[in-house]
């Protein structure tokens, strides 16, 4: 008998030594890629747009953008081998210039007035894979590249969204860097704006994540233990800490993390509106209805307990859909039956496009045309624009703005 238990203990032992082993490896592995391919003196950057792209993301014609540069009121567009161009900082400025004799319609500068409240996004899904990170990203970029001022929050621990912004969990992020540093219990609790880092597109900032915001979930529940008259509960920590900063953005998008924990949680209740990425697979699906039901049933709890659970929409987002696919189309459909207009109306495409860009850590909107083949890229950045479109259109609802 206490060999078989000497045996399993040393089983034991040498499976977490090879855990241990294999973390580490593919840890300095994944530091020498980034090495590589980006070095310590590089930076992510946006690259340029034409002046038809330009044009479209500022809402004007390409004609009226280049009389405003000969008219001497806006920049000329930078010329590289012949080609013009202008970058998202250019794009920024023509905005400012172009609303001072817009009479402050917000056409140019969309930021939110008076009665207009923060806009607070959460994407989430139970299920790893459902493209919820790759939604979060270009939702954010989207939004700042069409004017809104944003800020990104990563609240998944594996930090893909922050490696897709260029902030490296291992390398660019440390201790109570994260948001949880602004949502801890104890006395080393930071401001959200010691915590926000700027990016490399104006009007986009960044929450980054790491592995320490699990502390959140090991914490919450001795600290609702020991919890003293006035402290905040653990679901309304995430709003509290948004709220220091509110006047400085128009939107708030939170990649939540692919559980039902404390953190999920208390972005739900800080929430104004929920996305929820789902593929349209029968194993997905039967696996959303399980995170649904979990959601529901927590949700009722967190509002007994005084929880903020109203939001001004939820919406399912269809991604890596395939037209071509029978039984995807059979399964968005049994989708819209059962949730009507809850389902926004443009999927995202599953493309070669959006898997080979994030080989680089990098998402459509800085990836360069010419890496693919046109109708790939083309088809691509298209129903990503209509997605990305809709979702603006809902956020402008909420503001009782035309679409």
């Amino acid at each position: 008998m206490a060999s078989k238990s000497n045996t399993t203990a040393s089983a034991v032992t040498e499976l977490r030594t090879l855990i241990q082993r294999h973390a580490r490896d593919l840890s300095e592995q994944l530091h020498a890629h980034h090495r590589n391919n980006f070095p310590p003196s590089a930076e992510k950057t946006m690259r340029n747009f034409s002046p038809a792209e330009a044009a479209k993301l500022i809402g004007i014609h390409e004609g009226y953008l280049r009389q405003v540069a000969a008219d001497g009121r806006g920049l000329a567009a930078t010329v590289t081998n012949g080609r013009r161009s202008y970058s998202a900082e250019d794009i920024q400025t023509l905005r400012r210039i172009l609303d001072q004799g817009a009479r402050g319609d917000r056409r140019y500068l969309p930021h939110r007035g008076d009665g207009e409240h923060l806009q607070i996004i959460t994407v989430m899904n139970f299920k790893g894979g459902s493209g919820k990170t790759t939604t979060a990203a270009h939702l954010s970029q989207y939004l700042a590249l069409h004017g809104y001022r944003v800020l990104a929050i990563d609240l998944d621990p594996q930090a893909s969204l922050s490696a897709l912004f260029g902030s490296q969990p291992e390398l660019d992020v440390g201790p109570n860097e994260t948001l949880y540093g602004a949502i801890r219990y104890d006395e080393q609790r930071r401001s959200i704006s010691e915590i926000v880092r700027g990016t490399y597109i104006p009007n986009l900032h960044l929450v980054p994540a790491h592995l320490e915001l699990m502390e959140f979930e090991h914490e919450t529940p001795r600290a609702l233990m020991k919890r003293a008259p006035g402290d905040t509960m653990f679901f309304g920590r995430i709003a509290h800490t948004i709220a220091e900063a509110q006047n400085l953005y128009d939107i708030v998008v939170i990649d939540c993390p692919p559980q039902l924990g404390y953190l999920t949680l208390s972005a739900l209740s800080a929430a104004t509106a929920v996305l929820i990425t789902v593929h349209p697979q029968m194993l997905d699906v039967l696996s959303m209805a399980q995170f649904l039901t979990m959601t529901g049933d927590l949700l009722e709890v967190v509002a007994e307990a005084g929880g903020t659970t109203n939001y001004d929409w939820m919406n399912y987002l269809v991604t890596r859909f395939e037209p071509s696919d029978g039984p995807q189309n059979q399964m968005v459909a049994f989708l819209r039956s059962i949730f009507g207009s809850h389902v926004l109306i443009h999927p995202m495409l599953k493309s070669t496009a959006i898997s080979d860009a994030s080989i680089t850590n990098q998402t459509l909107y800085e990836v360069e045309r010419q890496q693919f083949t046109r109708s790939t890229y083309d088809r691509a950045i298209e129903s990503m624009n209509q997605v990305n479109g809709e979702i603006e259109g809902l956020i402008r609802k909420a503001w009782r703005r035309a679409a």
